[in-house]
This record gives structure tokens, sequence and C-alpha cells, in this order.
């Protein structure tokens, strides 16, 4: 290790940098045993068994990434479910195909999405719902929206596997026109949490980290960003370093 690298993150002057725009497109999203069934799902619009989908997954898995691509084909709007309280519902269900993001934060808007449904299945149109959990777990009040909601066609995405993750890595770099070995990538996508928004705020940190330091990025770099952003002691990065 070079006297450059030992230097700690923290004590270095910062690189300022605005972020690249994550992009949503259907040639940014990698398609794999985690995803598949879902794209599948999103590929067959509008040929659907139900006006209403649920795509469901963990944070950061590609759920709003999903969601876009359907969007984008389906013309449709995109709205957080939290603003639904304030929506004028029969003018939303009448304005054509809906996604509607992130349902655990639907809050005190229960009615407002039971009438919703009802009009988009008797308008013909389209409304997709994104949420983490079914909507058992959401803490829905009206028994006739959840069994509603249960009746639903329900998508899930998994966890981004170790070849979601590599491909996504490798498209980062590629996006910032960065050169690393391929064990850096390797390393990475061990090691990192298996989420995509991980996955990116990890690029962004090592590109900003590799300016800063006027310096290739090597695995040991990508051990000190990982460090920084996990928050680990030395003994847990000496722990997981052992472990290759």
């Amino acid at each position: 290790m070079t006297a450059e690298e030992k230097v700690p993150l923290r004590s270095r002057q910062l690189t300022l940098e605005l972020p690249l725009a994550p992009g949503f497109g259907p040639e940014d999203f990698f398609v794999s045993g985690s995803n598949e069934s879902a794209y599948a799902m999103v590929e067959r619009w509008p040929a659907w068994p139900d006006h209403v989908l649920i795509i469901k997954g963990p944070r950061g898995s590609g759920k709003s990434h999903l969601g876009a691509i359907w969007a984008a084909n389906a013309g449709a709007r995109i709205l957080p479910a939290a603003s639904l309280g304030n929506a004028e519902i029969e003018a939303l269900a009448s304005s054509g195909p809906l996604l509607l993001e992130d349902l655990e934060a639907l809050g005190s808007a229960q009615t407002q999405l039971f009438h919703l449904i009802n009009l988009i299945r008797e308008s013909g149109a389209a409304l997709v719902l994104t949420a983490e959990r079914p909507p058992d777990a959401w803490g829905l009040g009206i028994a006739d929206l959840l069994s509603r909601l249960r009746l639903a066609p329900c998508v899930e995405i998994g966890a981004p596997d170790d070849a979601l993750m590599r491909a996504v890595l490798v498209k980062l770099l590629i996006d910032r026109q960065l050169v690393v070995d391929i064990r850096v990538v390797d390393y990475a996508a061990l090691h990192l949490e298996r989420s995509l928004d991980a996955a990116r705020i990890f690029i962004e940190a090592l590109d900003r980290e590799a300016l800063a330091r006027k310096s290739r990025i090597t695995r040991q770099m990508a051990a000190d960003v990982l460090r920084a952003l996990l928050k680990a002691d030395a003994d847990d990065l000496t722990a997981i370093d052992e472990k290759e």
C-alpha cells in the first residue's frame, strides 16, 4: 500500500462533483434470476389478467426502475402514494394509466386508494403499485380495500443476485468512464449490501476517492471506500479480506 492510499478518507480535501442521475431506461435494466418474472409481467402489458398490478421487493431491488419502464411504455403518470390524499381521485382515474410508488407511505389516504382502484377498473385503465411488503403489511384499516389488493396480481423482485450486482457495478463504472481490474468488481459485488442503491453509492464514492488521490482504482482503495461507507472497524475489514 502506498503512503497516499494510507491517508484516511476524511482527512483529505473532498472533490466536488455532481452525481450522475441514475438511468431508468430499459437499456439500463439488467434481467437476472431475481427479477425475471416481474420483468416478464411488465413486458406482457397490456395483456394483463387484471387492471391492477403490485410490484413488491426490498429497497434498492429495482422496483422504481421497472415501474418507470412500464410507465414509459404505457404513457402512465408517476406519483408517490403519500401524495394521494391531496389528489383529485376522479380526475386521476380518468387521466389514463398510473404508477403509484411506495404504498407503505400511503398514510391516511386509504379511502382515496379504494375509490381509485374502483374507478380504474371501471374505466379499463391500468394501475401499478410498488411496495416493499405485501398489502397485509401496509397497516390498512379498510377491509374492502385490503380484499381488492389481495386479489390483484403481485410480482416480486428479489434482492439483487451476484450476476445482477456485477452487471450493475460494471455499468456504473462505464457510465463514469472508470477503468478497473475485474477483481475490484468481484470484491465489491461480494461485500456490498444486496441493493442497487448501495452499488450506485459505492461507485460514486469510489470515483470521488480516485479523484482525491489522483490515483488509479485498486482493490485496496475499494476496501477503504467500503470501510468508510459501512463504518466498519479494522477488525471487520480484516475478517472480510480473510474470507477471500
